[in-house]
Parts: C-alpha cells; sequence; structure tokens
C-alpha cells in the first residue's frame, strides 16, 4: 500500500522559505510532489511533519492557511490511495501523482464554474447559465485569467473582487447579482466537497438595496397608447407589446414570447412564469383581446409573433426581439415625453 508524507525543503538561499514536499511510496518506488506553499525553517515541525505558528509570527495567517492546505492535499492524497486498493488494480507512485494532479486541475473555480454551466445548459436552463457566464466572466478580468483553486478562495480574495467591482462603476445590487451567483457555485463546490467553507462571503454585501420604483403613471400609459405609431410598424408593434405586458399585470417579456394559444381557455391566460414555475392566470380583458386579435398568426402555436421561427433557436429569437422592442421603446418614451426610459420591464412596475 503506498504511503504520503509531507516534508520540508529548505531554501539553497540562506534566509528564504523553503517549499513544503509530499513524498508518495510504494512499492519501495519514491515520487515526490513540490509544493507552491513556502515557509521558513522555524516554522515547520519534522516531528509532526506540518507547519506550526512561531511566537509573535506576524505570518500566523499565513502559517494557518497553508497548514489547512496541506491536510487537504494529503487527505486527497490518502483518499486517491485508498480508491486504488479498493479497484484492486496495480498502480504506482506516479499513478497517484497523475490521479492528484488531475483532480487539482478540475478543482479550480473557473473549471468548476464552466461544468456548472453546462449542465445548466444541459437542463435548459438557459437564463441562468448565461447570467452565470457573466459573473465568470467579470471574474476572470479581475483575476486576469489567472486560476483560482477553489480552496483559495477566502473572504479577502472576494473583498479584493468586490473593490473591484467597485471601482468599474458597478452599483451595490450589480455587485450583489455577480457575489451570489459566485456564492452559489461556492456552496455547491462545499456540498460536493471539494472545498471545506472557509465563508468568503461573509464581509461583502450579497443583498439588495432599495431602487426607486420605476412606475409610469397612469396619463403616461396614455400617452403611449394615443401615439400615432401607423407609419412606423416596428415602433407600434414595440409600444403594442409593452401594453399587452401591462395590461397583463406586468407580464415578463420572456414569458410573453412563449405563450401559446392553447393557453387560453375560457378567457382565461393560463401560464407558468419561465424564471419560478409559478402558475399565473390573465383575465382576457378588452385590451388584452385586441393585440391577440391583431397580432395572432394561424400558422403559428404562439400567441404572439415574437418567435416567428419555431423550432428555430427559439431562445436567440426571443433574445434579439427584446433588443429589437427594447430599442423602440427608447425612441417611445421620446415621443410621449415620459420623465424616464421605457423598457419591457417597466409595465412590471404599477
Amino acid at each position: 500500500m503506498a504511503t504520503v508524507k509531507a516534508k520540508f525543503r529548505p531554501s539553497t538561499v540562506e534566509g528564504r522559505p523553503g517549499n513544503i514536499v509530499y513524498f508518495i511510496t510504494h512499492c519501495r518506488v519514491i515520487r515526490q510532489i513540490t509544493t507552491a506553499y513556502k515557509v521558513f525553517p522555524y516554522e515547520w515541525d519534522d516531528k509532526l511533519s506540518k507547519p506550526v505558528v512561531a511566537p509573535s509570527n506576524e505570518r500566523t495567517a499565513i502559517i494557518q492557511l497553508i497548514t489547512r492546505k496541506v491536510d487537504e492535499d494529503l487527505k486527497r492524497l490518502n483518499g486517491i490511495i485508498e480508491n486504488f486498493n479498493r479497484l484492486q488494480h496495480g498502480y504506482s507512485s506516479e499513478d497517484v501523482i497523475m490521479e492528484f494532479q488531475r483532480i487539482e486541475k478540475g478543482n479550480t473555480l473557473f473549471v468548476f464554474m464552466e461544468n456548472v454551466i453546462e449542465r445548466l445548459l444541459k437542463l435548459n436552463h438557459v437564463g441562468t447559465a448565461k447570467n452565470y457566464r457573466a459573473a465568470i466572466n467579470s471574474f476572470k478580468k479581475f483575476r486576469n485569467h489567472e486560476e483560482l483553486p477553489l480552496n483559495a478562495i477566502d473572504h479577502a480574495t472576494m473583498e479584493d473582487y468586490q473593490a473591484y467591482l467597485k471601482s468599474i462603476g458597478l452599483s451595490p445590487n450589480s455587485i450583489s447579482f455577480y457575489m451570489r451567483i459566485l456564492r452559489a457555485v461556492y456552496n455547491r463546490a462545499v456540498e460536493q466537497e471539494m472545498t471545506q467553507d472557509r465563508k468568503p462571503f461573509r464581509t461583502v454585501f450579497t443583498g439588495m438595496e432599495k431602487t426607486p420604483k420605476r412606475a409610469i403613471p397612469i396619463n403616461g400609459i396614455r400617452r403611449i397608447k394615443n401615439l400615432d405609431l401607423t407609419s412606423k410598424p416596428n415602433l407600434e408593434f414595440a409600444r403594442d407589446i409593452f401594453l399587452f405586458l401591462f395590461f397583463c399585470r406586468g407580464m415578463s417579456f420572456i414569458d410573453a414570447a412563449f405563450l401559446r394559444k392553447t393557453d387560453i381557455q375560457d378567457d382565461v391566460l393560463t401560464y407558468r412564469r419561465q424564471k419560478t414555475s409559478q402558475v399565473l392566470r390573465v383575465k382576457i380583458i378588452k385590451p388584452i383581446k385586441e393585440q391577440i386579435d391583431r397580432y395572432s398568426n394561424n400558422d403559428s402555436p404562439y400567441l404572439l409573433p415574437i418567435i416567428t421561427r419555431p423550432g428555430s433557436d427559439e431562445r436567440k429569437q426571443y433574445e434579439a426581439a427584446l433588443r429589437r422592442i427594447n430599442n423602440a421603446l427608447k425612441i417611445i418614451a421620446d415621443m410621449a415625453k415620459l420623465p424616464s426610459s421605457l423598457t419591457t420591464y417597466v409595465s412590471r412596475h404599477k
């Protein structure tokens, strides 16, 4: 059976810290892993084969972190050896090292998060995957694309990331958006026992700051409705979709895009929210029926002509339509002399 032991290798330069090295021995063959963990001779206990905190040492926090990392590495190496022994296959010290390095490579934030995103896409959680992609891209910029082991994530890293996000002008709620996503991924890694929970998000903002409501007064809705847009069909369509969302009690655009004709029974529109799976019902009042009658296409299963090619990259069609409509709504807001900007999301505030 293979054995693992941590040892200290002093630096060849006097006054410099040395490296911690793992020695894997199997069938009298010894192989080693030189770690990136550096300690001074007085910070290493040969009898215990572990780092120790020297009295009045300013490096206490660093030594404690290195000790935790060494303990985790040794636990992982011994777990690999136990697994090889259970399989009862011939293996070598080199095999142990290769498996350790393979796990270490996958035990980084970027790799782990890419796997999470891939799984979200397989489950068709496209919107969530898109948010996770935005978060990891932001964190990669902060790190200059330098990988980060999961067990190296601590509160100092997150505080530095928060400071970086503030420096590029993000609002508190935008910062919290990225932090909550990273926290969710980190918690998943903890659940899968890929790292210990060091509570790295305990000192950063992950709440929601109250923002002013973006509701449009009823006279603003009237001005939008009364605009003569007959010569501008793209603006007219955007205005009508906005009104449809408004009269449907602030329906989200993605839910409207995927409404089907079969969702209407006995003058009641029943749909399931894409984001929460909550079932909602809306009474078909006259303004809603007017938009449905105007835009319903007999050749499409969808209620509105937002997804115009059913079965063909529907998500991309929805995203493209959302951009077009929001761009058009900016123009409409100016035409209606509204005091604030107009988007499909504003229809949800009353």
